[in-house]
C-alpha cells in the first residue's frame, strides 16, 4: 500500500487550496445550487457505497443542499462509469472510482466506451485497504511459500476465486503469480460474498479479497490469512506478514476509493468538492468508521490523485498485457 507516501501528499494539500485564485474561488461560491448526486458503480453495500454515502450525508449539511447517491451497477463498472463520463461537466454528477477502473482500459481496449485517462477530472483519492491472502481455516498451507512451492509443483491444480476480471482481488493473484512464477485456475464470481463463500465451502483453494470482506470470518477463526497486500501491515490484522516480508520481495498492491468528475468540470468546483471531502475524511468518526472497516485515510489533493491514477492505469495495463488476461 501507498500509505507511507501520506505526509507527501497531505503536505501539498494545503498549497493547492491556497492556489485557487480569488476570481475561480468566485465562480465556486455558487455551487452547489442544486441536487448533487454521486454514483457509485456497484449494487448497494461494500465499501465504495459506505463512501459514498458518507459523503452524502456529510456534504448535504455542509453545503445545505441534497447529495444523492445512485448505484448503477453492471458491465464490470461500465454502466456507472460511462454515465459519469458523459454526463454535463458541472459538478453536478460525480463518480466513486476503485482500483478496478485502472485496469479496464487493459480488458476492453478498443472497445472502451470512455478514455479513462482524458474523460474524467480526478478530485480525491479518498483512502486505501489491503487484499487478504487467505485459505481455509484447516487448509495444508500454513504460509505463503508452503502455498508458493505446491503451486509450483502442481502447475493449474489450485483454484483461486475473484469478484470478476479486472477486480482488484483477480489482479493481486494475477501480480502473485506473475512474481512467484506459479499458475492457478481462476475461478469468477459475481461478488465477494459468493467468493468467500465458496472458500468456505471448499470449492476454491485460496483467495485474496479485500480486508474488510474477509476480517470477520478470520477473526472467527473460519478462514487463515497468510498475507496482505501493502508495503506495511494493516493495523488490523499486525501479526500477519506482508506478501513482501512473506517471501515475495517488491509485491504490493494498495486496493484505493475515489471519486472522479467529469471531464471539462471548472478547476474550482473541483476543489470545492475536494475540500468538503478532505474535511469529512479527518473527522474522527468518519477515521474510526473507515478504520474499523480497514480502509486508511488518504484524502489526497486532485492533482495527487491525477498522478497516482496514470500511474496505476500504466501499471495494470501492463499486467494486463504480459499475463494475457482475457474477460471471463
Amino acid at each position: 500500500m501507498i500509505i507511507s507516501k501520506l505526509a507527501l501528499m497531505l503536505g501539498g494539500l494545503g498549497l493547492a487550496i491556497a492556489s485557487i485564485s480569488p476570481s475561480a474561488a468566485k465562480a465556486a461560491e455558487s455551487y452547489p445550487d442544486k441536487p448533487v448526486r454521486i454514483v457509485v458503480p456497484y449494487t448497494p453495500g461494500g465499501f465504495n457505497d459506505t463512501l459514498a454515502r458518507t459523503a452524502s450525508e456529510y456534504l448535504t449539511k455542509a453545503w445545505n443542499q441534497s447529495v444523492i447517491v445512485e448505484n448503477k451497477p453492471g458491465g464490470n463498472t461500465l454502466i456507472g462509469n460511462t454515465f459519469v463520463a458523459k454526463s454535463k461537466p458541472d459538478g453536478y454528477t460525480l463518480l466513486i472510482t476503485p482500483l478496478p477502473f485502472s485496469a479496464l482500459p487493459g480488458l476492453y481496449r478498443d472497445k472502451m466506451p470512455y478514455d479513462a485517462l482524458k474523460d474524467f477530472e480526478p478530485v480525491i483519492w479518498a483512502g486505501s485497504t489491503q487484499n487478504v491472502l487467505t485459505v481455509r481455516a484447516d487448509s495444508p498451507f500454513k504460509s505463503v511459500k508452503d502455498l508458493i512451492a505446491y503451486a509450483k509443483a502442481n502447475p493449474g491444480k489450485l483454484n483461486y476465486g475473484s469478484t470478476g476480471s479486472g477486480s482488484s482481488n483477480h489482479l493481486s493473484m494475477e501480480l502473485f503469480m506473475e512474481m512467484t512464477g506459479t499458475k492457478m485456475t481462476h475461478i469468477p464470481y459475481k461478488g465477494s460474498a459468493p467468493a468467500v463463500t465458496a472458500l468456505l465451502a471448499g470449492n476454491i483453494d485460496v483467495l485474496f479479497d479485500n480486508l474488510p470482506n474477509v476480517y470477520p470470518n478470520i477473526m472467527a477463526g473460519k478462514l487463515k490469512a497468510l498475507a496482505t497486500t501493502g508495503t506495511k501491515r494493516a493495523p488490523l490484522l499486525s501479526s500477519i506478514p506482508t506478501v513482501a516480508e512473506a517471501g515475495v520481495p517488491g509485491y504490493e498492491v494498495s486496493v484505493w476509493f475515489g471519486m472522479q468528475a467529469p471531464a471539462g468540470t471548472p478547476p474550482a468546483v473541483i476543489q470545492k468538492i475536494n475540500a468538503g471531502m478532505v474535511q469529512m475524511l479527518r473527522q474522527k468518526k468518519v477515521v474510526d468508521l473507515f478504520g474499523k472497516l480497514g480502509v486508511e485515510i488518504v484524502a489526497s489533493t486532485p492533482a495527487q490523485f491525477k498522478t497516482f491514477l496514470n500511474a496505476e492505469v500504466k501499471k495494470w495495463t501492463g499486467l494486463i498485457d504480459r499475463a494475457g488476461i482475457k474477460l471471463q
